[in-house]
């Protein structure tokens, strides 16, 4: 045994308090994500969310794809992409809006609805719930869905917010019997902790009314505020707010256009690649790390719509964005007309296959420990793999592919690409 100084007993007195910082660690990170994270979320209002929405929205970006971009060649000469790269992006993303267009989408009661009166709202709540219940029997539903409500921050639409929630959870529990799986809300213009504390203690009032596991009504967070970065006593915002979440919060979402105005831009400089926009995200980013909650990017209102010029700019401009937040690390976005569903979908499969090839020799050399030009850390293989498991899930690329670049089954990559 080797020779030592120090007491034992006195080293563990000095140590102790530690075990505190242990358990406060332990509660609120090293969390990893269950789900897998959509790629965006599309925003209806909810007046004109019927039956085929989903499938509507998968038409209309087919349409608009066949009318602008029917070709390969088409594809690069309106996005930055080579021809060679839409050669291999493009019958995917077709594929994709055939398939499965729309992973994520919310039945919006708040900005892009307004406000039409309690008896059209009582009535579209009700209606709606009846729309995802047929999507839920026929298999039609996305993967993700739920409500956006309106905004605590205005003391005239709290009820009401809590209203919506009520009218068309009660009408979706008698019509499909059980919280369905994917479902999630959307809490906007939050401005201080005490309305995530308020919106907490309605869904536990909601879940004990009608009978649902504790804790089974998740939301996110909409970060449009200044407030909601910086609060009024000059602290980050964000970790309190989580707090206050009680393991609820499912994802960090920015808004553009609110947290931009917020910050007194003008209407030309609100987009979300302004510097402000940028603060922002880092504090959601650095906020969220290790919690296991999702982030997302805002949205364009550049729409590609109109003549064909005006398409090709607007897909210019979100597939730009969308690549830009993608190397920030937002692997998530908002969509807020079907035919940016083309360049969302052209933009995460042209971002994974441009860096696949080097990113699966660093995989390939890490799993097998035979080294490489770059020695990567575990939690940079952690990264790699979740960048394929995330490409396997979106439509990018198949286990085929992966398997024959990477040497890894699609199980041995999942289980390392945990995150």
């Amino acid at each position: 045994m080797p020779r030592t100084s120090l007491n034992r007993a006195d080293v563990d007195v000095r140590l102790a308090p530690l075990a505190d910082v242990d358990a406060r660690i332990a509660a609120r990170f090293r969390r990893t994500a269950t789900a897998r994270q959509p790629v965006h979320t599309c925003y209806v209002p909810a007046g004109r969310v019927d039956a085929g929405t989903v499938r509507n929205w998968g038409d209309e970006a087919l349409a608009a794809l066949d009318e602008h971009a029917p070709s390969a060649a088409d594809l690069a000469g309106i996005v930055d992409v080579s021809e060679r790269r839409a050669t291999e992006i493009l019958p995917r993303v077709r594929a994709k809006l055939q398939r499965s267009p729309v992973e994520d989408l919310r039945i919006d009661f708040e900005d892009g609805y307004g406000a039409p009166g309690d008896e059209v709202e009582d009535a579209d709540a009700e209606r709606t719930a009846g729309v995802v219940a047929e999507w839920l029997r026929q298999g039609t539903a996305p993967g993700n869905f739920g409500l956006r409500v309106k905004s605590f921050d205005d003391p005239e639409l709290r009820a009401r917010s809590v209203r919506t929630l009520d009218v068309f959870l009660t009408e979706l529990l008698a019509r499909h019997g059980e919280l369905p799986e994917g479902f999630l809300l959307t809490f906007p213009k939050v401005v201080d902790v005490r309305q995530v504390e308020a919106f907490v203690e309605v869904l536990e009032l909601v879940e004990r009314t009608l009978g649902l596991a504790s804790g089974s009504l998740r939301f996110e967070i909409q970060v449009e505020t200044t407030q909601s970065i910086v609060d009024a006593e000059g602290r980050l915002a964000l970790p309190r707010f989580i707090g206050a979440g009680r393991d609820r919060i499912s994802g960090l979402h920015f808004g553009t256009y609110d947290y931009t105005a917020g910050c007194g831009l003008t209407a030309a400089h609100q987009h979300l690649a302004h510097r402000a926009c940028d603060f922002a995200r880092h504090v959601m980013q650095v906020s969220a790390a290790g919690t296991g909650i999702f982030l997302s990017d805002g949205s364009t209102n550049v729409l590609p719509v109109g003549e064909a010029e005006q398409v090709r700019r607007g897909w210019r401009t979100h597939y730009g964005l969308v690549r830009r937040s993608l190397e920030h690390g937002f692997y998530q976005g908002w969509d807020l007309h079907p035919a940016q569903l083309v360049t969302r979908y052209a933009a995460v499969f042209a971002e994974f296959r441009e860096s696949a090839e080097p990113e699966a020799a660093r995989l390939a050399a890490y799993v097998s420990a035979t080294g490489g030009a770059v020695l990567d850390e575990p939690a940079t293989a952690r990264a790699l793999a979740a960048s394929f498991v995330r490409a396997l899930d979106n439509g990018a690329t198949d286990a085929e592919e992966v398997a024959r670049m990477t040497g890894i089954s699609e199980s041995e990559l999942r289980e390392l690409g945990r995150v």
